[in-house]
């Protein structure tokens, strides 16, 4: 009788409890991970469907850290513009309180407040989120403006906006201080004003007269000329009043009433006793005015005229200056400066296009937003502007026609920062809002997205904790079972058989 080997029963059952020691492992594994497989081959049929799902997921997720990045910049920009506003609306209240001081000082006082305020906005714009300058449209790896003290006073060679102001102002104003006009008779009894043959200082615009008796001509010729003839004696309260552009683009009145008192009192004329007496008298009343006009309105002007040149400037298209050499009380025309010789204020990258295209994130597979900025865009140049023109004027308390100059001055840079016909801060300010809004709601968008295809890899990856539970004890049961009988079967013997 023959006895068949056991060995091949052995190895089967040796196999069978590697496999279902590996299948214990795999979910013990399952249990801690909570999914069906470490691999992607082990999803089976659902392993392109599950690379598709955590694509979608990872840009999601991209997307929302981009979402994340860019609200926290736009959140620096709305702070950083309303500073501006901030700073504007003190600004202003500086010029009230200005103008209700009867002497110079309370220009003083503006002056300062311009000062304080411009290193502000310039510290806003040369904010930084990161290592990011916000207000530099693309050159975002440098400061959007220049230094306070280089704006103003100018960095060795390259002169700064206080000194464009004072060349200006020497040729607007003439070596006598009336305008670049000339004023003289033009016989026994007319009174002649001629422009000069330049760009600068008072220009004539009108000339017109309730003096009975008086014609006036001109303004006529180029450069332009106008008089009044005094044919008869006018009489007290009757006015000429004569109308100049200035260099700004504003225009001034200048009304001289007849009096009979002398000495006359401010922008009258005594009436004389023959017309060739009066004439004179209105002479020297017109000349005296006119002076007092230049060193307050044109002063002003001229100031405004000179800002506007170094702040509309770029280094693509440097500022127009006074051509000449000091003193430019004779000057002639203008120049265009160079980044060599002239402060550039704007140090970001310059464009045509919208400020806002220069900063551009993609927060959705089919959706971008812009929300880009530089700091010379009309609304935040035409505040760091006016700003400036305040902080570079220096009005002396002892100048006689300090009160004069500064309100002049408040009263144009007031009218600007209250410019409606351009962009304003505000403006801006609702552009960041709308990218906002869009960031917003592709946040929420994502939001819901990766709820959803979260819950559906679930489904695919993921495991029920009882069944892997039940599956284990059921597992553990069979391979205590197998494992006694492997041991059993280990114990055989021949003479065991036998018995």
């Amino acid at each position: 009788m023959s006895i068949s080997s056991i060995g091949a029963q052995s190895a089967l059952i040796m196999q069978q409890l590697v496999q279902m020691r590996a299948k214990f492992d795999d979910l013990q594994r399952q249990l801690g991970t909570g999914l069906k497989s470490d691999t992607y081959a082990g999803l089976g049929i659902d392993r392109g469907v599950t690379v598709s799902l955590n694509s979608q997921l990872s840009s999601i997720n991209a997307f929302n850290d981009t979402i994340q990045n860019v609200n926290a910049r736009i959140n620096l920009m709305n702070t950083a513009l309303g500073n501006m506003l901030d700073i504007s609306s003190a600004v202003k209240a500086a010029m009230v309180q200005a103008n209700g001081v009867s002497n110079g000082s309370g220009a003083e006082v503006a002056q300062q407040t311009g000062l304080s305020s411009l290193d502000q906005l310039l510290a806003l714009l040369n904010a930084q989120a990161g290592d990011r300058f916000l207000f530099s449209g693309r050159a975002t790896d440098q400061p959007a403006v220049e230094t306070l003290d280089h704006i103003l006073n100018g960095d060795g060679a390259r002169a700064g906006l206080k000194q464009l102001i004072a060349e200006r102002n020497q040729a607007d104003l003439g070596i006598d201080g009336r305008g670049r006009l000339a004023i003289g008779a033009a016989g026994p009894t007319t009174v002649q004003i001629d422009e000069d043959a330049t760009t600068f200082g008072l220009k004539l615009a009108s000339i017109t007269t309730t003096v009975t008796g008086a014609t006036t001509s001109g303004p006529a010729g180029s450069p332009a000329s106008m008089s009044i003839d005094f044919s008869a004696i006018p009489n007290p309260g009757e006015t000429v009043t004569l109308r100049f552009d200035l260099p700004d683009g504003t225009s001034e009145n200048l009304t001289l009433t007849a009096t009979t008192d002398s000495p006359p009192g401010a922008n009258e004329f005594t009436i004389g006793t023959t017309p060739a007496q009066t004439a004179n008298n209105f002479q020297t009343a017109v000349t005296t005015s006119i002076e007092k006009l230049a060193g307050s309105a044109l002063v002003a002007a001229s100031a405004v005229a000179a800002s506007n040149e170094f702040f509309n400037a770029d280094v693509n298209n440097p500022p127009q200056r006074v051509n000449g050499s000091p003193p430019f009380f004779a000057a002639t025309g203008m120049v265009a400066g160079t980044t060599a010789n002239t402060v550039i204020w704007y140090t970001g990258e310059t464009g045509t296009d919208p400020a806002r295209s220069t900063a551009t994130a993609r927060i959705d597979q089919s959706l971008s937003v812009s929300y880009g900025a530089r700091a010379n865009e009309e609304a935040i140049r035409n505040l760091v502007q006016n700003v400036a023109t305040l902080a570079a004027v220096t009005i002396s308390p002892t100048d006689p026609n300090a009160v004069a100059l500064s309100a002049e001055l408040d009263q144009r840079l007031a009218v600007n920062l209250g410019n409606t016909g351009i962009q304003t801060i505000s403006d801006i300010e609702t552009d960041l809002a709308s990218a906002q809004t869009s960031l917003q709601a592709a946040k929420e968008r994502h939001q819901q997205a990766n709820a959803t295809l979260s819950d559906f890899l679930q489904q695919i990856q993921g495991v029920s904790n009882e069944e892997v539970g039940a599956e284990l004890l059921t597992l553990q049961t069979r391979m205590q079972a197998s494992l006694q009988v492997t041991s059993m079967l280990y114990q055989t013997s021949l003479v065991n058989y036998i018995k």
